[in-house]
């Protein structure tokens, strides 16, 4: 008597043996010389299922492990507009894709709702350790009888719901791949990376959800994350949701002025630095241009100079005094408003911290000391908080209401990001964000800021001048 086909999960694939009438399968499988059998791309799990039973053929599935789960809220809210469209979406895309919607539009509480409408174990993977215990505080609440797990940061559980960084998910993906039938992706744009994206290779699950506010990289890979996770099913950006979910907001763009030492010496280093390019034959206006100025400039002497100039016009622009007058003015006339102050260095940082007493958050930051920082401003014992890119992904920043951005680099990633910091509506119901972009005319900078707003269409009004 012929064996019934069986279908297991191996590692990260799925073994198919002994192989099956019909060629609907055939597709998907190699044939694996070391085991003779069949393998399959375990992310090929609901294709090939799908293909084996629409020709009516008869197989054993042991690869899905992943168990139903009901899970009942704790608590419930009324969901607001875009979170129902975007789960209608999603589940319309047979509960595959990407959702791209704003900083404190709600994507965690849309999650849940997506949890409970599939109820299947899942998996939820996060870049960050804050994130993860942010998840996890979250889960808890919303599913009080269904135990939640962590996986980094020292824990290793094994629960229905478990929540883990992209790191702990990735190393431990050949294990993780056949227990959860649900997958969601948060800040899922890190995932076309070539050590992240086996937690989506090497799994089974056939519902995932991608959640992001930002999903383009520079890379182009995000094209990629139609085959990891789904194609994109639905998208809302600030300007949409401002007023309903997000608080209602304006961005201001104040230009301000080099004094004329530092415009004198901004333009004698940028002079040293464009005849370097011109004599190598260089461009910097994209990312590849840029990777070989890096490259060339570290073969000689001459390079070495020229990237050197390169970095202290880049210094001179985004530490002017002239900024930090405006930083000044911006922080009296919005006091007692709650303010978030980004800078792209850390030097900037810490002078801005020694010369106005304001506390600063860097990547140097202890976590005790950072979240201590933080709850004090949350409570309003401090009024502003200065820092440089860690606040950008993953940090649960209290509400603000102002942001003054004094540097940053062209990416649309991280002015959205840094805009989503002061959307959340919080307790005021009045509440108004609004955030300063504050650049050096004549300056590398300016270019910077050109490249950056147009890959953005936040609101905002013309060019203010700052010259002071």
């Amino acid at each position: 008597m012929a064996r019934i086909p069986t279908l297991e999960y191996d590692r990260g694939t799925l073994i198919l043996h002994p192989p099956p009438r019909g060629k609907g399968w055939i597709d998907y499988a190699t044939w694996d010389d070391r085991v003779e059998k069949f393998r399959i791309p375990a992310s090929d799990y609901r294709a090939l299922v799908q293909a084996l039973e629409a020709e009516g053929a008869r197989f054993e599935d042991r690869a899905g492990a992943f168990a139903a789960v009901e899970l009942t809220p704790g608590f419930e809210m009324t969901p607001y507009p875009h979170q129902t469209e975007a789960l209608a979406a999603w589940q319309a895309a047979g509960r595959r894709g990407v959702v791209v919607l704003p900083t404190a539009s709600g994507k965690t509480y849309l999650a849940q709702l997506a949890m409970q409408s599939t109820g299947r174990s899942t998996l939820i993977a996060v870049p960050t350790l804050d994130l993860m215990h942010q998840w996890y505080a979250h889960l808890r609440a919303a599913f009080p009888d269904t135990p939640v797990g962590l996986l980094g940061g020292g824990s290793r559980d094994t629960s229905p719901i478990l929540v883990a960084t992209y790191d702990s998910a990735a190393i431990h993906a050949e294990t993780l791949g056949g227990r959860y039938g649900l997958l969601v992706f948060d800040e899922c744009h890190h995932l076309p990376g070539d050590f992240y994206r086996k937690v989506a290779e090497y799994a089974v699950a056939p519902f995932r959800l991608g959640l992001t506010a930002t999903p383009e990289r520079a890379d182009g890979r995000h094209s990629e994350l139609t085959g990891l996770v789904g194609p994109e099913v639905y998208r809302r950006t600030p300007a949409e949701l401002a007023g309903t979910a997000l608080a209602p907001h304006r961005t201001v763009r104040l230009k301000v002025r080099l004094s004329a030492e530092e415009q004198a010496r901004h333009d004698e280093l940028l002079a040293l630095r464009n005849a370097f390019l011109r004599e190598a034959k260089l461009s910097l206006g994209s990312a590849e241009g840029w990777q070989r100025f890096v490259q060339t400039s570290a073969r000689s002497c001459e390079g070495r100079r020229a990237m050197k100039a390169h970095t202290e016009a880049r210094a001179i622009a985004m530490g002017t005094e002239s900024k930090l007058r405006v930083m000044a003015d911006l922080l009296v006339r919005h006091y007692p408003e709650p303010a978030l102050i980004f800078t792209y260095d850390n030097a900037t940082v810490y002078r801005i911290a020694r010369d106005y007493l304001i506390p600063a958050i860097t990547h140097q930051t202890p976590v005790k000391e950072r979240h201590a920082i933080l709850a004090a401003f949350r409570t309003g014992e401090y009024r502003a908080v200065v820092a440089s890119q860690v606040l950008n992904e993953g940090v649960d920043v209290p509400e603000a209401s102002v942001a003054i951005l004094l540097s940053g680099t062209a990416s649309a990633r991280e002015y959205i990001q840094r805009l989503g910091r002061i959307l959340r509506k919080g307790r005021d119901p009045n509440k108004h964000a609004v955030l300063y972009e504050v650049y050096s005319e004549d300056t590398l900078e300016e270019r910077t800021s050109a490249r950056r707003h147009a890959h953005t269409r936040p609101h905002h009004q013309p060019p203010g001048n700052a010259s002071r």
